[in-house]
């Protein structure tokens, strides 16, 4: 679930690999001033308006070339993506350069200085200065993206690609070592092959982060949230101390039920979790396995999302429209035919094609798509949702200058889509025609409904933090190349208390196995998602004047939180972060404690049933 990746982080373009690579090196309709002349403040306005015209020119070609290599990965397109991809190295850090220098001017308005700043630190991927680096990145980050696409695990011996292994590990009906054979096959096949190349795209984007002023890779990418690096990761270790309680009460319990379900042998009453147990690939989000964790009584909801989506006889485009119709309620514009007519709603049956879900806007006016697989289930209910939010952002602030096209910080795209799938409680499926009323459960079905919810928001958080914090490590040297593969596992035992099912190799490369890594998409934005998606919550469902706990509302068709959401995605990334959050919520640090507050009922029912039992790992 993503945002597709931007041109520079700092702006919302639908593009696929951003890599950085001096621009001298193939000339630019946006020259700097020269070395020998006194730069004024005119000087830098001037330069930056033909860096963005140059850009709004090159993006729309870029972003086209794009979702062809992402929705028929050939030999042709791989080789037209890296030639566009390129194309932009050789402007990209001629510009952060060049950006560098303007920032030194005295006198320099408050705007400029930050788009100055987008400029210099928000370049996805940057390569070496010297010549043949930044192709060199580029072809390797084409590889990777075009391998994981490609990518197939085993079932009883027989391959399956991507999409379907990742439904296959939630399938109930599959045994403990079919579920480790898909886990090891696709971490296998998957990842380990990508080991070389990564360590190779980690030391060239270092090389390059390095030249333009930044301690390595990973200190650049937390320079994007308006505050130093260090108190970034200070930021967001805070954040997770806030929820962490939360989180270890979760683990404790579905712990017990596994081990209730599969025995001692298969998962232990103590420790760790055995990862390839939880319903997902990654053990990120866990509410496949809800019903094997589902207590008697409380934990029957009195309905099935994906049985209702069956009855309801929705294919992939209904799906969508019933998301559409949503934001539609809010009162936003219906989205533009072209989406309709553009959109990859389920896989091909005839070419590859990247299923992992993503949202574009080709043109940064109207084109909005989606890029997804579609299955008729719960799971792809909500992340139709999600995307969708991202496109409504990105049609929001279209208006916007070009290095304000994005959201206020990439948290914030993530989040908008998650806040509305909040509202999707059973009176809203009542409202909508999918569940007939006398199904609605009542409120003593809310702990089923809130542990439900927990198994995917709750359970992604620690691997929402560490999969950057783990690339941060490798960019900075604390997990040495030698470590690549235990340091993941290390990392996940400290934070999520999840094992691999099997012993893995210091050789391998599990962490490959995950399409953020493949992809080189930061992931901290999702775990700044799921908090900042409830803060969003409590603030729209305090705007509707909502009375009850927080978990029951629904803001479906309240046309003033609509307003006043819309009022802060027109902001775009134009003002600092704070600025657009207290404009929704009226505060200016992100937190956790609404998320504490949406689950505080089940933290209590959780304290109960975990007397006895040995928290954490």
């Amino acid at each position: 679930m993503k945002l597709a990746a931007p041109l520079l982080r700092c702006c919302g373009a639908a593009l696929a690999i951003a890599v950085a690579a001096p621009l001298a090196a193939h000339g630019t309709a946006a020259p700097a001033a020269s070395a020998g002349e006194a730069l004024t403040p005119a000087d830098a306005s001037a330069w930056i308006a033909k860096v963005e015209a140059e850009y709004g020119a090159f993006i729309v070609e870029y972003s086209r070339v794009s979702w062809i290599n992402a929705t028929y990965i050939t030999h042709d397109s791989d080789e037209l993506a890296a030639k566009y991809g390129a194309e932009l190295t050789l402007k990209q850090v001629g510009y952060a350069t060049e950006a560098a220098r303007y920032a030194k001017i005295e006198g320099l308005d408050e705007e400029t200085r930050r788009k100055l700043d987008m400029l210099r630190n928000g370049i996805a991927l940057p390569a070496p200065s010297r010549p043949g680096a930044a192709e060199e990145l580029n072809a390797i980050a084409t590889r990777l993206g075009s391998a994981y696409g490609r990518g197939k695990g085993t079932l009883n011996g027989q391959p399956i690609n991507g999409s379907d292994i990742e439904a296959e590990m939630g399938n109930l009906e599959r045994t403990p070592a079919q579920l480790k054979e898909m886990w090891t096959s696709w971490h296998d096949n998957v990842g380990a092959p990508m080991r070389e190349d990564y360590s190779r795209m980690t030391a060239l984007a270092n090389e390059g982060a390095k030249e333009l002023g930044f301690a390595d890779f990973g200190a650049m990418w937390r320079s994007g949230y308006d505050m130093p690096p260090e108190q970034f990761a200070a930021e967001t270790e805070r954040m997770w101390q806030e929820v962490k309680p939360l989180y270890i009460a979760l683990h404790t319990y579905v712990r017990r039920k596994l081990n209730e379900k599969y025995g001692d042998a298969v998962q232990p009453r103590t420790g760790p979790i055995r990862a390839d147990l939880l319903g997902n690939m990654w053990a990120q989000e866990w509410g496949n396995i809800y019903p094997l964790v589902a207590p008697a009584g409380a934990g029957d909801i009195g309905y099935d999302l994906t049985d209702l989506i069956a009855k309801k006889n929705l294919d992939a485009v209904g799906m969508t429209k019933v998301g559409e119709q949503f934001f539609s309620s809010l009162g936003f514009a219906p989205l533009p035919a072209t989406f309709w007519e553009r959109s990859q709603f389920t896989k091909p049956a005839d070419r590859e094609v990247v299923c992992h879900a993503s949202a574009w806007d080709i043109d940064n006016v109207d084109d909005l798509r989606i890029k997804m697989c579609i299955k008729p289930n719960a799971d792809d209910f909500i992340t139709i949702h999600h995307e969708l939010g991202h496109n409504y952002y990105q049609r929001a602030y279209n208006k916007q200058d070009m290095l304000h096209l994005n959201g206020a910080n990439d948290g914030f795209h993530e989040a908008i889509g998650d806040m509305i799938a909040l509202s999707i409680t059973p009176e809203y499926l009542v409202q909508i025609d999918m569940l007939d009323p006398k199904d609605v459960p009542s409120a003593d079905k809310d702990i089923g409904l809130l542990l439900r919810q927990a198994m995917d928001k709750v359970a992604f958080l620690p691997f929402g933090l560490l999969l950057d914090r783990y690339r941060w490590g490798l960019f900075d040297g604390s997990i040495p190349e030698a470590a690549t593969n235990t340091g993941w596992n290390d990392l996940r035992l400290e934070y999520q208390g999840v094992v691999p099912p099997v012993e893995r190799s210091a050789d391998g490369f599990d962490a490959g196995g995950k399409y953020h890594i493949a992809g080189n998409v930061s992931y901290t934005r999702y775990f700044l998602a799921r908090l900042l998606q409830f803060q969003f919550f409590k603030a729209a469902c305090d705007t509707a004047g909502w009375k009850g706990p927080l978990h029951r509302c629904s803001i479906y068709g309240n046309k003033e939180v609509g307003a006043k959401l819309n009022a802060m995605l027109e902001m775009g990334a134009s003002k600092p972060w704070p600025d657009a959050l207290e404009a929704f919520t009226g505060e200016r640090q992100m937190n956790g404690t609404a998320m504490v507050e949406y689950f505080a009922p089940l933290m209590k029912w959780l304290e109960k049933q975990n007397k006895g039992e040995k928290a954490g790992w």
